[in-house]
């Protein structure tokens, strides 16, 4: 009697982390390392870079891109579309609008569907980190290895290095790419130096250092 020929299926290990409860839909483009966690969801068409974590319950919109080493706490919501450059943080319950003019409904009272809403891209670019339970207003750029303090509203674009927070956020100063508050600031041709105790130097822009100067302490009027 003839042996049977017995092929044995080869199972493919996937090079990424998916825990079960999660949903990953159609069309996900997920890097070499990355992990989604705990019911997070990822909806089809975004793409997710190399050794990136998306923690227990985040959910990222269509067509969304993230670069690599990022990192998206608990709870954070990235609506379409989102440009999550490398190294970036996102905080716990941080929140991505995309529409200036949020409507349920259409003037003549019917409900609103896919082809009625006007949205707006938001840009984070390298390095910067993103405070828990902030807000992002639609159409804003976050600078490279900006910082975003904790509860923020942030509703203007923020520069390369710049150190905001508050309702509605305001710069308070620059950080280096370490993280700490820059203290030593020198004048140059083109753009202000701010050298950190760490040793590294961050190159400033002018106007953006303006600001700082103009968000400064100013004189209260107590009116009886």
């Amino acid at each position: 009697m003839a042996k049977k020929n017995i092929h044995k299926v080869k199972k493919v290990k996937k090079d990424f982390f998916v825990h079960p409860s999660a949903t990953v839909e159609e069309d996900v483009q997920i890097g070499k390392g990355s992990k989604i966690w705990h019911l997070a969801q990822v909806r089809h068409g975004s793409k997710i870079g190399q050794d990136c974590v998306i923690a227990r319950n985040v959910f990222i919109d269509f067509d969304s891109q993230i670069g690599n080493n990022v990192k998206i706490q608990n709870h954070a919501i990235v609506y379409h579309q989102a440009i999550i450059e490398d190294g970036v943080f996102v905080g716990p319950n941080v929140c991505f609008t995309n529409d200036r003019l949020p409507r349920a409904i259409n003037p003549d009272g019917t409900l609103k569907s896919a082809d009625d809403w006007e949205v707006s891209k938001i840009q984070i670019k390298k390095g910067a980190s993103i405070g828990g339970h902030s807000v992002l207003t639609p159409g804003v750029t976050i600078g490279k290895f900006a910082l975003i303090g904790a509860g923020s509203v942030v509703s203007k674009d923020v520069p390369d290095f710049a150190l905001i927070y508050g309702n509605p956020a305001k710069i308070k100063g620059f950080v280096c790419r370490c993280g700490k508050k820059i203290k030593s600031f020198f004048k140059k041709r083109d753009f202000v130096e701010g050298k950190c105790d760490c040793g590294l130097t961050v190159e400033i822009d002018k106007k953006a250092y303006q600001i700082l100067s103009d968000n400064g302490p100013k004189k209260v009027i107590w009116l009886r």
